[in-house]
C-alpha cells in the first residue's frame, strides 16, 4: 500500500547559517553600534537563546533573525517564543525552545485532521512523524494538500517525505 511520512525535522546547518547571517548584519547595523548582542544554538536541548545588551533592541534582534531564517527556508512555526527574563547590567535574555519532531498532541491534531477530512486514508503515530497510507496515490496527494491547507490551524512545521508506492 503507498504510504508517506508526515515530520517536522530541524535542519540544524541551515538554522546555524541564519544565525550567523544575522549575527554578521547586527555587528554591521548602525542602530546596533555599542550594543552588545549574542544568538547561541544549542542543539542538544534544541534551544536559541538571544542576549541583548539593550532591551528595547531585542525585537529588532528577534526581527532580524526571523528574516533570515525564513531566506533559509526554516519555518517560523518551529519557534516557541519564552518570557523575557533579566540578565546582568540592565540586559535581557530570551529562551526560544525549537520544536524539532512531532508531538504526541500534534501528532493526534494531525491524524484527527485527516480522518475529519473523509478521506480514504489511515493514519498512525509512529515516534515522532505520522504514517498515512491510502490504497492509491490520488488519496494520498488529496491528504497531503488538505495537511497544507490545515497548517496554519495544525501549527505545526510539516515536511512530507519517505512517499512510497
Amino acid at each position: 500500500m503507498p504510504s508517506f511520512d508526515v515530520s517536522s525535522e530541524m535542519n540544524w546547518q541551515e538554522l546555524d547559517n541564519a544565525v550567523n547571517q544575522a549575527s554578521k548584519e547586527l555587528l554591521a547595523r548602525y542602530d546596533f553600534k555599542g550594543v552588545k548582542t549574542e544568538m547561541k544554538v544549542d542543539p542538544k536541548a534544541k534551544t536559541l537563546t538571544l542576549w541583548v545588551s539593550e532591551e528595547d533592541k531585542l525585537d529588532a534582534m528577534k526581527d532580524i533573525l526571523k528574516s533570515k531564517l525564513i531566506k533559509r527556508g526554516i519555518s517560523l512555526m518551529a519557534f516557541e517564543y519564552k518570557d523575557k527574563e533579566p540578565a546582568f547590567g540592565g540586559s535581557v535574555r530570551q529562551l526560544v525552545v525549537l520544536t524539532a519532531g512531532i508531538s504526541k498532541e500534534k501528532g493526534k491534531d494531525i491524524v484527527a485532521s485527516i480522518k475529519d477530512s473523509k478521506l480514504k486514508v489511515q493514519a498512525q503515530i509512529q515516534d515522532e512523524q505520522v504514517r498515512v497510507t491510502g490504497k492509491n496515490r490520488d488519496d494520498l496527494q488529496a491528504a497531503i494538500s488538505h495537511l497544507r491547507g490545515q497548517a496554519d490551524k495544525l501549527q505545526v512545521p510539516m515536511e512530507f517525505g519517505n512517499f512510497r508506492d
